[in-house]
């Protein structure tokens, strides 16, 4: 497979240059994907599936256009290519697009084979914790699969970029009922590279989702409006961090909407805050889309933001220095206090499993419902919550950080703690 990868990226990329290119890059990709499905707490489906992908990116003048294609024929990779290349002529001009230059590596990790039984025995684990732990709870959809990615990258600018990145996944959605009376949705799952370390139920959190989704068939509001504390779950982590990589990267640095394109070297956030790369990450290859390889980055040290994270075009966009990341591998470092003291330390709040609040305006202001959260009074938790809304700047939020938990839950291409966060507004 690796020698087919890699004519097929060779021939794309001298047809790519026949058919007038000035520049170029071409990935071949094979995935093969195995997969034990759940549905309604029963296993549904054990399949075995694989596919072939070329992604073509052209330029020509400083127009740019881009395609994907199954086929990975000369013919059809001819037929396709001229067509991009109408499209490109067509396109806007902008300079600043371009290709990786003299970049190389090839990455082998993670498991390279299927172990089937494996991934049986663990989705028989986490069905037999069900039924005895969690009855209400119904997993809606689930799978155990194990994922094989290989590919082969070429540039014109003379980078050769390969790999073959293997990972399980184990991961389950669903709802608990009671009568009439049913919960929200709640769901959880991660990417290991060792799927038997542990009992699948002590896996990603998943005991836990199943167990917080029975105590919220029955939920009540929070009482009327007031000013108190968050801890929030990894998983409510993951949108605090998406919103301030958003911050740090092209869309944001380009429109000049980033609240942060000139704060490197100052203090964004709570000392407590550390954020960096892990990009051998389960699942994770340390290049970027564009054709580089990623080194390790720190995007915030104690509080201090030390990179922006803008693309190859983004850098030539904007003159700001260009830092690759890759698709995924980030570590917000665990602290000092653990989560039971964490909540035991709220007069007032909630633990919120899952933030939905859209797009925060530009300054960072939201206004959302929390959901899967559980009502804190006088350091106890309480009764779960339903209809309650928060509201807040994203920003403020990463400054009123005021404690960062022991425990983390590492689902491979994330590893959060919970944080308890002061000052929103409840309604």
């Amino acid at each position: 497979m690796e020698a087919t990868l890699k004519n097929a990226a060779q021939t794309a990329l001298e047809l790519m240059r026949s058919a007038g290119f000035e520049h170029a890059q071409v990935t071949a990709a094979h995935t093969q994907l195995d997969e034990l499905n759940v549905a309604h707490n029963e296993p549904s489906l054990l399949r075995s599936a694989e596919s072939h992908k070329l992604s073509l990116m052209g330029i020509v003048e400083g127009r740019v256009a881009s395609t994907e294609m199954a086929d990975l024929s000369a013919d059809a990779m001819r037929e396709r290519i001229a067509g991009l290349y109408a499209d490109a002529k067509s396109a806007p001009q902008d300079d600043a697009n371009a290709v990786s230059s003299n970049q190389r590596a090839r990455i082998v990790q993670g498991p390279q084979e299927a172990d089937r039984d494996l991934m049986a025995g663990k989705m028989a684990e986490l069905l037999a914790f069900r039924a005895t732990e969690t009855p209400k709870m119904m997993i809606d959809e689930g799978d155990a699969k194990h994922t094989l990615r290989r590919w082969h990258t070429l540039t014109t600018g003379g980078s050769d970029l390969s790999g073959s990145v293997g990972c399980y996944s184990l991961g389950a959605f669903g709802t608990a009922r009671d009568g009439n009376q049913s919960s929200s949705f709640n769901y959880t799952g991660g990417d290991t590279n060792d799927l038997g370390s542990a009992p699948a139920q002590d896996q990603f959190g998943m005991g836990q989702m199943l167990r917080d989704t029975e105590r919220q068939i029955h939920t009540q509001p929070a009482g009327g409006k007031f000013v108190g504390d968050v801890v929030l779950t990894p998983n409510a982590v993951a949108s605090l961090l998406s919103w301030l990589q958003g911050q740090l990267s092209d869309t944001q640095l380009i429109s000049g909407s980033s609240l942060y394109r000139d704060s490197v070297g100052q203090i964004i956030a709570s000392p407590l805050l550390t954020v960096r790369s892990r990009f051998d990450s389960p699942g994770v290859a340390a290049m970027s889309g564009d054709g580089f390889v990623t080194p390790a980055v720190t995007l915030v040290d104690k509080g201090r933001l030390l990179a922006l994270t803008p693309t190859l075009y983004g850098s030539r966009k904007t003159g700001l220095k260009h830092v690759p990341v890759a698709g995924g591998g980030w570590v917000v470092e665990s602290g000092a206090t653990p989560l039971a003291e964490m909540v035991g330390g709220v007069k007032r709040g909630a633990l919120v499993g899952r933030l939905s609040m859209g797009s925060p305006a530009a300054n960072g202001n939201f206004s959302g419902v929390i959901k899967n959260s559980f009502l804190i009074e006088g350091g106890e938790l309480g009764t779960a919550l339903s209809e309650v809304m928060i509201a807040g700047n994203m920003a403020q939020m990463l400054k009123d950080i005021v404690a960062v938990s022991q425990e983390v839950i590492d689902s491979g291409s994330l590893s959060l703690p919970w944080l308890r966060i002061n000052n929103l507004h409840f309604s």
